[in-house]
């Protein structure tokens, strides 16, 4: 009985946003029953069986009973194929030449609801459209939706490995693999399908960027039949799969004495081993690939450039229109940081610029949001903008790997607005990230959006309950990037935790603020890093793995922050446009919270508040710590409210993050009073 109870209580955490709650307004249940009681579906193939099977359970769920499913129905479902009857319910071709192919209608008329699809995906998403609709208590009276992606790849790259481990995972082990084998817990995955399909996600890579030795073998026959298995339950619904791989493998599988891009028997091998792959999955979506960083092999080895490296690959992918993800994160883990003429951040545009127009059509080059490693604050890639002529994806990292790995609290959606929304001006106003990754600016063939997941097999999925909302933030604002965190952050509040209005303004407010405080009691003002090595959780002033070679916030006696300046630093400002390079460059225009990324300053220079440096870190860091003190307040306040597995689940972990303020408060307060001499204007103690 208890094991019973226990699975029940913990139901709520794993079903996520897709709740299905009853509804008991009999008004309410009224209105949506009459749509749904009665429901046509063309045609079952895979991705029609899986609408079949949604629309089976939410009706089950919401109205406890099951709809039927007959040829004249009040819920009709189909796609622009079906002529006849898009004329019966008055659906015209204008509307439907505005779609893309994922794109879909939602028209109601005399109470009979049509969902149409630009394709079985469009439709498939379109379903998902309407149940949130239900779910979030909207009418359907007269109702007209016409909805599409604004991004043509909506992209997940999971970093599982073969062992059941997940690199940067924070939510348990892998759903993938276990012990060296791919699971068998097909339920599971289902589940993660629906999860991923229910926001739009339309592509997935299925094991770790850093392929090491057993994972090379995905691609062999050892595995493919078990990952043939895993890609079909993806396909059913509209989520096509890649596989990383190991840019050695001509060696490592294929017993050659070579991996060099341009060697005859190197191609042969992988047009070879591209073919043996479709021959299982016909629809494989292609190839992930690192290169050549943080000690992973790659064409630099054979004095080769990437577009080389990538082009390989691309030429055997081609004739099944297969796809090369290849990764722009290329730097030297082992340049000394001391010289501070050597920037990091300027690595990815020196050695993808140059390249720019020598990539394959079915070539797309991943780039991080930022030049450094998913910082709380950094600028945005100057990549985005630089390469006109070149397929790209912005990369995103929905696992907290630097921002509190789901113990600590930080909402993300935020950070990844004004990503999009920076202005690279290399075109002119309005030449925005956004509309560089939707492929608009240079009508790109390929682009979207890639983020590193942060899913793993604890009941909630992502481990934090509230870690959720950065999932389904991704995805909605992947498939629309002109809804704003807020109206995302409602969204996801309703459907995971229901309509109490107490619930949607606190959690609306404790989310909205997360991102800052985390900021401000670890690394405001755009330093970055001062995190502990390997692991990346929690403070440590002058650590990271490669911190041999000296800190990445060069801070001494007088001052802190990073030269990139033009005149006397690296000149990382001049991979922007002028306009944003100037504005950088100035330390009078540079903005307050990326002055340390791009300058060296004195602890008593003066911010644009009127602070010193020195005292905004004090002041930030002891706020950090009473901002988590209030976000533990405002949960608490919502006990009754939340049930009690999810409520014990955010609580534990709003006490790990208050410890963690703490001793990021404590050790960079007091570095910095030794580093600068100039004690706190307040007078407060610096430890506890």
């Amino acid at each position: 009985m208890q094991h019973v109870e226990m699975e029940s209580m913990t139901e709520q955490a794993y079903r996520c946003w897709l709740q299905y709650e009853t509804i008991l307004n009999k008004q309410e249940e009224a209105h949506y029953w009459s749509y749904v009681q009665t429901i046509s579906l063309q045609k079952e193939t895979l991705i029609g069986q899986a609408i079949k099977r949604e629309l089976n359970l939410a009706v089950e769920s919401m109205f406890g009973k099951t709809s039927t499913w007959q040829e004249d129905a009040q819920l009709v479902l189909t796609t622009v194929a079906d002529k006849a009857r898009l004329r019966k319910h008055g659906i015209n071709q204008e509307e439907i030449a505005e779609l893309n192919e994922e794109g879909y209608i939602i028209k109601e008329k005399d109470n009979q609801l049509i969902v149409v699809g630009a394709s079985e995906k469009g439709l498939l998403y379109g379903v998902f459209h309407l149940l949130r609709l239900i779910s979030q208590k909207q009418s359907l009276t007269d109702l007209t939706i016409q909805d599409a992606p604004q991004n043509q790849i909506r992209m997940l790259n999971q970093w599982d490995n073969i062992d059941g481990s997940i690199e940067r995972g924070y939510s348990g082990q892998s759903i993938f693999y276990s012990n060296g084998t791919v699971t068998t817990d097909e339920k599971r995955l289902t589940d993660y399908a629906r999860l991923l399909a229910s926001v739009g996600i339309n592509a997935i890579s299925i094991n770790n960027v850093n392929v090491w030795k057993e994972e090379t073998h995905l691609i062999s026959e050892r595995y493919l039949t078990d990952v043939q298995r895993l890609e079909e339950i993806f396909q059913s619904y509209g989520v096509t799969v890649y596989l990383s791989i190991n840019f050695a493998s001509p060696i490592e599988l294929g017993h050659l004495d070579t991996a060099d891009p341009l060697d005859a028997g190197v191609q042969q091998w992988w047009k070879e081993k591209v073919a043996e792959i479709y021959s299982y999955m016909p629809r494989f979506g292609g190839f992930v690939v690192k290169a050549d960083s943080e000690h992973r092999p790659g064409p630099f080895t054979y004095e080769r450039d990437h577009a080389d490296g990538a082009n390989l690959l691309a030429d055997a992918l081609s004739p099944y229109n297969g796809m090369v993800i290849w990764r722009c994160f290329v730097y030297n883990c082992m340049q000394d940081w001391r010289d501070r003429k050597t920037d990091r951040a300027r690595a990815a545009y020196d050695h993808f610029v140059p390249l720019d127009g020598r990539f394959r059509d079915n070539v797309v080059l991943q780039i991080k949001n930022g030049p450094m490693d998913f910082q709380v604050r950094e600028p945005v890639s100057p990549l985005f903008g630089a390469l006109q002529q070149t397929n790209q994806l912005l990369e995103f990292q929905i696992t907290q790997e630097y921002l509190g790995q789901q113990k600590d609290l930080c909402y993300l959606v935020p950070m990844w607005k004004e990503v999009l929304q920076f202005d690279t001006k290399v075109q002119g106003e309005g030449s925005t990230v956004q509309s560089i990754v939707n492929g608009s600016l240079y009508q790109a063939k390929i682009s979207g959006i890639a983020a590193v997941a942060n899913s793993g097999d604890e009941q909630s999925w992502t481990g934090h309950t509230l870690a959720q909302a950065n999932l389904f933030g991704y995805g909605r604002l992947t498939w629309n990037a002109d809804l704003t965190a807020e109206e995302i952050l409602h969204e996801w509040i309703v459907l995971t935790f229901g309509h109490e209005e107490k619930l949607k303004r606190v959690l609306s407010e404790m989310l909205l603020a997360s991102w800052s405080i985390y900021e401000n009691y670890t690394t405001p003002l755009g330093i970055g890093w001062m995190v502990n090595p390997n692991h990346h959780y929690g403070v440590n002033v002058d650590g990271y793995e490669y911190s041999r070679w000296g800190t990445y916030h060069f801070a001494d006696r007088e001052g802190l922050g990073v030269d990139r300046t033009r005149e006397s630093g690296t000149a990382f400002v001049d991979q922007y446009a002028k306009e944003n390079a100037d504005r950088f460059n100035a330390l009078d225009q540079c903005p307050d919270d990326l002055l340390l990324f791009f300058h060296h300053v004195p602890y008593t220079h003066r911010l644009k508040n009127g602070k010193t440096v020195i005292q905004h870190y004090y002041d930030s860091h002891f706020e950090g710590v009473t901002d988590v003190e209030w976000l533990i307040s405002e949960w608490q306040s919502l006990k009754s409210l939340i049930d009690p597995y999810r409520y014990k689940n955010v609580a534990e972990r709003l006490q790990l993050q208050l410890s963690n303020a703490r001793e990021w408060r404590d050790q960079v307060n007091t570095y910095f009073l030794r580093k600068s001499g100039i004690p706190d204007a307040d007078g407060r103690k610096m430890y506890e």
